[in-house]
């Protein structure tokens, strides 16, 4: 009955952040018989989904670093630590794995169990950290790439791995992580050239954020994973993708896990998946993305699959490494499903576009605050012309990688972020928020 109640607590909370951000014209807080409607459609779909993310009834799973270590011993008891040999200033996994350019990693907890109910339970304090997608500020986690499931570790100096699942060697694993994080790219230099180019915000942020890359995904991967983020937070991708893997990728291994049930732990197991490859979801059908928790998606995933196919299916897309920015969007934007932000996303993340910005409304204030007001000013929609012209802002600033350059920035948005940066920008941040809110009511009065 708890465990109901829970379910039921967490849907209504997340409905009401639905509404908040939805259009003043669409509420379905409007008293008419059509916001009724909507509101009682809308509580059946998020507590039947609330009912299939916790199944079990017993919460979330929680992977502990000590139980990891137990099982890894008991599989392969030659599995030890191997550093990648890369210092905090090129790789930062927690800058890099949890600012919403992937989906598959898990956060590792490192405290032990008994030190976690202590201090997340019992004391009834809060939660661990939160980054901007609800995932606890981890130093570890595990996750698939390809058939191969490793795990990462940050450490103070530099960056740990194991493999936790694969018929891989410690060096073809190290290449392909130097791959997955594009470590061939010095990214000292990179964040020297943009503090150059930019040596008052830009420079503060290199420096507070160090280890900020982005990793190169495999495109087909990258593309269904972000036909999910369109009107969808962080959690939730994440728990669809994972219901899509349980059903369509290969089972790899099980991952020892724990359950909090009644302020105690329960240990229990699940199983990690690898990604879906096109051929596996061949015969889907859009009521069976619907099960999944896709939503009205679910047709996107059946129409961007069948086209994918008859261009060619992954290799298409890995050709399109080779072309130009302008092209792959262009390409890209054929999908059901891919405007040209989740376009551009597919493009910086998979693709080897390095000029590729991703423009959405937080983006665009980043833009007009620190580089040019005047699309604040003017209110112009994300027409193709003019997100472009806020691209080519970043393009234009930054010389080398604009793309990175664009991402550290919006990286320094997200509130997991907020500890490490300087109080003048934090303060900068708060000023500019105060001044939009007096540009948004004037514009309203003038309207009025």
């Amino acid at each position: 009955m708890q465990s109901h109640r829970s379910i039921i607590t967490v849907t209504l909370l997340t409905y009401l952040v639905v509404i908040i951000n939805q259009p003043n014209d669409i509420s379905a807080f409007q008293r008419n018989d059509f916001g009724c409607r909507t509101l009682r459609k809308k509580l059946s779909l998020q507590n039947k989904v609330a009912m299939k993310m916790s199944s079990n009834g017993k919460g979330k799973p929680i992977v502990f670093s000590q139980d990891l270590e137990k099982y890894v011993g008991v599989q392969n008891t030659s599995n030890k630590w191997v550093d990648l040999s890369v210092s905090k200033d090129e790789l930062r996994p927690s800058a890099t794995l949890t600012n919403g350019q992937c989906f598959n990693w898990i956060p590792v907890e490192s405290l032990a169990p008994n030190d976690y109910i202590v201090n997340y339970v019992e004391s009834k304090s809060t939660s661990p950290n939160k980054s901007a997608w609800g995932i606890h500020d981890a130093k570890e986690w595990i996750g698939c790439i390809n058939e191969s499931v490793f795990q990462i570790k940050e450490t103070d100096s530099s960056t740990l791995f194991k493999i936790l699942a694969g018929d891989i060697s410690v060096n073809e694993a190290k290449n392909i992580l130097h791959d997955y994080f594009q470590l061939d790219i010095s990214l000292k230099k990179l964040y020297k050239s943009w503090s150059k180019d930019d040596n008052n915000r830009m420079a503060r942020i290199a420096t507070a954020i160090p280890g900020c890359r982005i990793i190169r995904q495999d495109p087909s991967q990258c593309l269904f994973s972000f036909i999910c983020s369109s009107n969808n937070n962080i959690p939730r991708i994440t728990q669809i993708l994972s219901r899509f893997s349980e059903k369509y990728g290969n089972p790899i291994i099980d991952v020892p896990c724990r359950y909090i049930v009644d302020g105690e732990f329960e240990r229990d197991s699940f199983k990690l998946h690898s990604f879906p490859k096109l051929h596996s979801f061949e015969d889907a059908t859009e009521d069976n993305f619907r099960d999944l928790g896709f939503g009205y998606r679910a047709k996107y995933m059946v129409k961007t699959r069948d086209l994918l196919m008859e261009r060619g299916g992954e290799d298409f897309l890995f050709s399109l490494r080779e072309k130009s920015e302008d092209y792959v969007q262009d390409e890209l934007i054929q999908f059901h499903g891919i405007g040209r932000k989740v376009a551009d996303c597919v493009a910086l993340f998979s693709l080897d576009q390095t000029s590729a910005i991703p423009v959405d409304v937080h983006v665009q204030h980043i833009a007009c605050r620190d580089y040019n007001s005047t699309f604040i000013d003017s209110q112009r929609s994300l027409t193709p012309r003019v997100y472009k012209e806020i691209g080519d802002i970043f393009r234009e600033r930054f010389s080398a990688y604009p793309g990175w350059a664009h991402s550290l920035l919006f990286v320094a948005e997200l509130p997991s972020f907020r500890d490490a940066l300087p109080e003048e920008i934090l303060h900068e941040m708060e000023e500019w928020r105060v001044k939009e809110s007096e540009m948004k009511a004037e514009r309203k009065i003038k309207k009025n």
